[in-house]
């Protein structure tokens, strides 16, 4: 089966995890991302967020194999005439320039779009900014922690009034990756576009913009309302009991998601063993249920708290109300969704070893993606060089002058 954007050339000048995830992502899909990092090499690699690595035996960054899979790359120090000039030849067959340097660093290198558009009129010029192309802080840098969870209101909807710290993100580029997926969302649009009407687009996706398209809900409802934020609900004090997550027998948690309580209420009661439950006038329907809501309440967590997870997914499967189990990540290697869907997977390392690695949630015609690592620095330089017409000398010499690593 062919992969839907094979055909495509990506360059991409970018560092971090947010483009770069991006990049990674055209890739599984076939595109050929080119990724042009400096003779330093992008400073995600190998970088360190506190000691993730201790217990597996390996030491491999899995952030860089993540954001970077399936690419070739090629050291040039765009700072230099000689490394500019390797970048135009590579952009003549290119279909897309993906980057995020900040724009008064793409000026000075003249790699801005004005100045790759008029060089290249049909190329795609994708950027993933902070906080968009337009206004007074369009020049302005960010990251995920700052710009997307924090600035993008969603910590302060996490956060407990009066907590001493705002909720921290999950995990490492949780912004990034949600970000980056937007971007390669809008980039495969422009090359449609590109493709019906022989138009190209300049595209910019910021963490800021993704964050606001996640907390729409709420935000539309504080811009109507007039408030800047709503009080968080407390947690023992539901408006639905039967949407929550409440403690078992062995310390684990069921997630409810029934929105329709009338509906679900007595069948659940029934096969959880408390027919009682169902039939007792305090607790009969939504209405009552609130009257009583804090005995309501007792009785459910009391419920769930008698048995264990695995009792629990048994005495659930036997209803039609909406659940699941609140997993760890380390469990969702067994997930048997996960696994039949190719959500994860091992890739060859190259070294007689495989990694595990999180597959593009995209399936086409039921089939998950492959993926193949991430690339040493520079490991393509010279096949690249090549390609575009530098003979041996020629490559020593953008060697020596230090263009190339």
């Amino acid at each position: 089966m062919g992969k839907p954007l094979e055909g495509i050339k990506v360059v991409e000048v970018a560092m971090w995890a947010f483009v770069p995830a991006c990049g990674g992502m055209l890739a599984d899909l076939g595109a050929d991302v080119i990724k042009i990092e400096p003779p330093t090499g992008d400073p995600l690699r190998g970088l360190q967020i506190g000691n993730m690595n201790s217990g597996s035996g390996r030491n491999i960054d899995y952030s860089w194999e993540s954001y970077n899979r399936g690419k070739r790359s090629i050291t040039l120090d765009l700072k230099q005439a000689a490394g500019r000039e390797v970048l135009m030849k590579l952009l003549e067959d290119a279909d897309v320039f993906l980057t995020n340097l900040l724009l008064p660093a793409r000026r000075s290198m003249q790699i801005d779009a004005e100045a790759i558009r008029a060089r290249f009129p049909k190329i795609i010029y994708a950027v993933g900014s902070a906080l968009g192309p337009n206004g007074p802080e369009m020049e302005k840098g960010g990251y995920d922690s700052i710009t997307f969870w924090a600035r993008g209101g969603i910590a302060s909807s996490l956060t407990d009034e009066g907590a001493d710290h705002p909720v921290s993100p999950p995990g490492p580029a949780f912004g990034d990756t949600l970000s980056g997926s937007m971007l390669t969302g809008a980039i495969c649009a422009a090359i449609a576009k590109r493709a019906m009407t022989g138009e190209p687009s300049e595209v910019d996706v910021s963490l800021l913009g993704t964050a606001m398209w996640s907390m729409q809900r709420y935000i539309c409802q504080a811009t109507a309302d007039g408030v800047d934020k709503f009080p968080k609900p407390p947690a023992d004090k539901p408006n639905n009991v039967l949407v929550g997550a409440y403690r078992t027998a062995d310390d684990r948690f069921v997630s409810l998601c029934m929105l329709q309580a009338d509906k679900y209420w007595a069948p659940l009661m029934h096969v959880a063993g408390r027919p009682d439950l169902a039939d007792d006038p305090r607790f009969v329907n939504a209405k009552a249920r609130r009257e009583h809501g804090d005995a309501c309440y007792a009785e459910v967590k009391a419920m769930f708290a008698s048995r264990t997870i695995a009792e629990w997914r048994e005495i659930l499967r036997q209803q039609d109300g909406q659940w699941d189990v609140v997993q760890n990540v380390g469990e969702l290697k067994d997930d048997v969704q996960a696994q039949a869907n190719g959500y994860v997977k091992h890739v060859d390392y190259g070294d007689g070893t495989t990694i595990p690695m999180v597959g593009v949630p995209m399936l086409f015609d039921k089939q998950a993606m492959t993926s193949t690592r991430s690339p040493e620095l520079g490991a393509h330089s010279d096949a690249i060089l090549e390609s575009l017409g530098y003979d041996e000398d020629a490559i020593i010499d953008l060697k020596v002058q230090g263009v190339v690593f």
